[in-house]
């Protein structure tokens, strides 16, 4: 495979001297030199390469179907998209297919755990790093602790048909109806922190039976439901509030497609992910989304879409829609379905979850303990473990109304980064070497970035200040730790006392090759 030394401080900006030094030649800017994260695999902080391409689509699958299609399909045709559901489907769909082909060429060059996070320290800078593994914090903490509590209503339901009834002390957090805590919630992300900690290989085996189960749930579902479609359910196609309601609809169900962004974290742990990358992010996210339209086309056609806001329906409209046919041994099925979907979803949840705490410490932004790996399961025991608590706390004591808007908000402008870094490296440095390209460069990250700003703008405002709040308390973390702790200063010069200019080597291949004019610092030659 080819590839390029990248030398450290190549990015620095001509003519600068310690008089005209600009903010932007802070350290807070400088990038990852792009044969560091590599380099950092084969240090003792480094995970086992054991998942081959189907365990990849596997686990995208089990991150994107199970809240979208149990519970959001109900929330976006109700109140939303109507029976324009399919088409709100198809536009989510379409913004992470952009996405998954600039996830897809990063991935293949920088094959390491960080996603995102890693992609914007080699392409962006350490500043812009920090507030993309932030953000994914927030983005994977809450949609763990929501599916959680999704699964709990779900479960208290399901047994409640066989005469089991839990006390409202248990199942509600406090201060809600009577609630102490949502012990369900609780004990699933509990359960599974557990079985994550086994393993990979063991996870991803176990994610396995249960994406099976859930799509034959589907499936069912549809195989039951065909023969009751009534096509006048269909009229008027276009919701009331028009393409308004369909793109806020898209931009509630996009939601259910942030799991695909848990394949690319895996990314050190695949044995052969130059290949197996693209396979996963683009075969994964292919499945899901011929399976949600045909759900939002059958759903609609079953149920008229006004029903789908009611109280009974909103919260679990598949089993709504195979009660109201008569088939209630198949909303019971359902159910079980979609508890499998939830599970698996809250797994590759905490999965992506602890491989960017497990990058980010690796890189010094955070404290190092979490970097720590397991000699014998080879995982980071220890992010997984304080991760598996943290959001079992939150799921078992807060109820969180608008995380799913918060959640969106957090992947659209993580989506936004990644391509915007895709166009950067392109343009500055079109020499390295790219398993797998991005087509029709610039135009699909340009659009990428375009429709994701586009749903941003369909969320409500609340979601806009509390992310805005969550990143100021970001950035206060990142100048009274992050900063001082960076690893990358181990490879970058700290300090800049001479001038600093951008020349080609003349033995040098490579472009903007740094030297400063100051003897006791030098920059290695470029290997020949």
């Amino acid at each position: 495979m080819c590839r390029k030394k990248i030398l450290p401080g190549e990015e620095t900006d001509p003519g600068v001297t310690m008089k005209n030094r600009s903010i932007f030649d802070h350290s807070m800017f400088w990038k990852k030199p792009m044969g560091l994260p590599e380099e950092d695999t084969k240090n003792t902080h480094s995970l086992k390469r054991v998942l081959k391409p189907f365990d990849l689509v596997m686990l995208g699958i089990g991150g994107i179907i199970g809240t979208g299609i149990f519970v959001l399909s109900g929330v976006a045709a109700g109140l939303y998209a109507g029976n324009a559901l399919p088409l709100s489907f198809i536009i989510a769909g379409t913004v992470c297919l952009f996405a998954a082909l600039c996830y897809a060429e990063f991935s293949t060059m920088v094959p390491v755990a960080g996603s995102a996070y890693t992609y914007s320290y080699t392409a962006l800078g350490e500043i812009w790093a920090w507030i993309i593994g932030w953000t994914l914090i927030l983005e994977y903490g809450l949609a763990i602790s929501a599916v959680a509590i999704g699964w709990s209503g779900y479960m208290t339901a399901l047994v409640s048909t066989f005469g089991v009834h839990l006390p409202a002390s248990l199942i509600h957090p406090f201060g809600i109806d009577g609630g102490i805590i949502n012990l369900p919630s609780v004990l699933i992300v509990l359960c599974l922190t557990l079985l994550l900690i086994q393993g990979t290989r063991k996870s991803a085996g176990m994610n396995t039976i249960i994406v099976i189960i859930k799509i034959a749930v589907i499936l069912l579902f549809v195989l039951l439901s065909i023969t009751s479609i009534h096509p006048v359910n269909w009229e008027p196609f276009m919701p009331p509030t028009g393409w308004l309601g369909v793109f806020s609809g898209a931009a509630i169900v996009f939601f259910a497609f942030i799991g695909f962004d848990a394949v690319v974290t895996a990314a050190e742990e695949i044995e052969d992910p130059q290949k197996s990358l693209p396979i996963g992010l683009i075969g994964s996210l292919g499945v899901s989304v011929v399976l949600y339209i045909i759900v939002g086309i059958v759903l609609t056609g079953v149920v008229p879409f006004a029903l789908l806001a009611g109280a009974d329906a909103i919260n679990a409209p598949i089993a709504f829609a195979l009660s109201s046919i008569g088939v209630s041994w198949g909303a019971a099925i359902v159910s079980v379905g979609a508890l499998a979907g939830m599970t698996s979803v809250i797994l590759v949840m905490l999965f992506g979850q602890s491989r960017i705490f497990f990058a980010m410490s690796r890189d010094g932004l955070l404290p190092t303990f979490f970097s720590a790996v397991n000699p014998t399961t080879g995982t980071p025991t220890k992010s997984i473990l304080f991760i598996g608590l943290i959001t079992a706390f939150v799921a078992g004591l807060f109820p969180l109304a608008m995380v799913a808007e918060l959640v969106n908000m957090g992947t659209l402008v993580a989506f936004a980064i990644v391509a915007l870094g895709v166009l950067i490296l392109r343009y500055r440095q079109p020499e390295l070497c790219r398993p797998f390209k991005c087509p029709c460069v610039p135009y699909i990250p340009v659009l990428c970035i375009g429709t994701c700003i586009f749903l941003i703008l369909y969320l409500k405002p609340i979601a806009h200040i509390m992310f805005i709040i969550w990143l100021c308390i970001g950035l206060v973390v990142y100048f009274l730790y992050g900063i001082r702790k960076s690893e990358n200063r181990k490879h970058t010069p700290a300090e800049m006392p001479g001038p600093v200019h951008r020349s080609r080597h003349p033995e040098s291949s490579l472009p903007d090759v740094m030297e400063i004019d100051m003897p006791p610092i030098s920059v290695p030659e470029p290997e020949r």
